[in-house]
């Protein structure tokens, strides 16, 4: 009797302790975004300049993974890192971080969260395009339908905007495919090489390749303009829990794939868009939410959950590391295996 209260307390707590962790993960997500919209905004912290954001989260990760691996020696760097490997596999891949970032950010100056965020609803189509064109992907009668399903929603999510503002929508979609570019990269990356990097090794090796990216753009781009404005202003402290809160973000994806499964982070990132719509909707006066923006999205929401379920559903192909997606990330800070799949689940 004793042994069964024990064990249904010890159930209690750990389930207790599962939803904690899909919490935070929803409100340090939700949160993020908002926070960047915040800072970026004119009426608000007024620090118009996202590739200048988005070169200081890269350089705080940078530093935050050197102190980590190099000074307190807490995590130890992944080896087998060669110079020809950097060049072709990690440049590309940071590259693409930093374009996503950067596009991701700038759509913000343009368009509500609530739109950006339903735009960001057509990334399972830019992946299985371009996989497709690499030879990773297969096509098929149920994936073109479920891209289909996909692609309608966004559009009538789209035609149900009050005010587009066509600007705002290129980068956002040039942000989708950015990262979509960037998830394709990772996959190649992994089926050549077979390397086994942990987060902090991962980001170890992107964020600096990343924010030499951004550096060359915002030189060129963005301090010409923030030598000339004085009105800009950027509180230290707000700049630092901004950059915390970023390097939060990547570590809580791991605790809710570790924690959790896969298709639990699939599942609660659903309930964290669908949390950032309707909350932008209360928060910032220039969203307005119509019947057929929510029409539109949940039909592409319905399309992304058969999108993932499909993708559980299928087993890794080719040659490349065969692996429990349930238990791999490649922001897992453990010695795991990086695995694209994951990645594209849980973004």
């Amino acid at each position: 009797m004793e042994r069964a209260a024990a064990a249904a307390k010890g159930a209690w707590r750990d389930g207790a302790v599962t939803y904690l962790h899909l919490l935070f993960y929803i409100a340090i997500s939700s949160g993020q975004i908002f926070f960047n919209k915040w800072v970026l905004s004119s009426k608000e912290i007024n620090f118009p300049y996202p590739v200048a954001l988005t070169l200081l989260h890269m350089v705080f990760s940078s530093v935050v993974c050197f102190a980590i691996t190099k000074v307190f020696k807490i995590v130890k760097i992944e080896e087998g890192m060669t110079t020809d490997m950097y060049v072709s596999s990690v440049l590309p891949i940071g590259a693409m971080f930093a374009m996503t970032l950067w596009l991701g950010n700038s759509a913000y100056l343009y368009i509500s969260v609530a739109f950006a965020q339903m735009l960001k609803a057509i990334m399972p189509v830019a992946v299985f395009l371009l996989g497709a064109a690499f030879g990773l992907e297969e096509m098929s009668c149920k994936m073109l339908a479920i891209m289909s399903v996909i692609s309608i929603g966004v559009i009538v999510a789209s035609v149900g905007e009050i005010t587009i503002i066509w600007v705002g929508v290129v980068y956002q979609m040039g942000g989708v495919v950015a990262e979509a570019l960037r998830l394709i990269f990772i996959e190649i990356f992994l089926k050549k090489k077979g390397v086994r990097l942990n987060l902090i090794s991962m980001m170890y090796y992107v964020s600096p390749c990343s924010a030499l990216c951004l550096f060359i753009p915002w030189l060129f781009l963005e301090k010409p303009k923030m030598d000339e404005s004085v009105s800009w202003s950027f509180p230290p402290f707000t700049l630092f829990l901004n950059c915390m809160c970023t390097f939060i973000l990547n570590l809580s994806v791991f605790l809710v794939i570790s924690r959790t499964s896969a298709l639990t982070a699939r599942v609660t990132g659903v309930v964290r868009d669908w949390t950032v719509v309707l909350l932008s909707a209360a928060i910032f006066a220039d969203t307005q939410l119509t019947f057929i923006n929510i029409v539109g999205y949940a039909i592409a929401i319905a399309g992304v959950v058969a999108y993932n379920n499909h993708k559980l559903k299928v087993k890794p192909q080719g040659n490349g590391p065969q692996v429990d997606d349930s238990k791999v990330n490649s922001e897992s800070p453990q010695d795991v295996e990086t695995s694209s799949r994951s990645t594209k689940e849980a973004s």
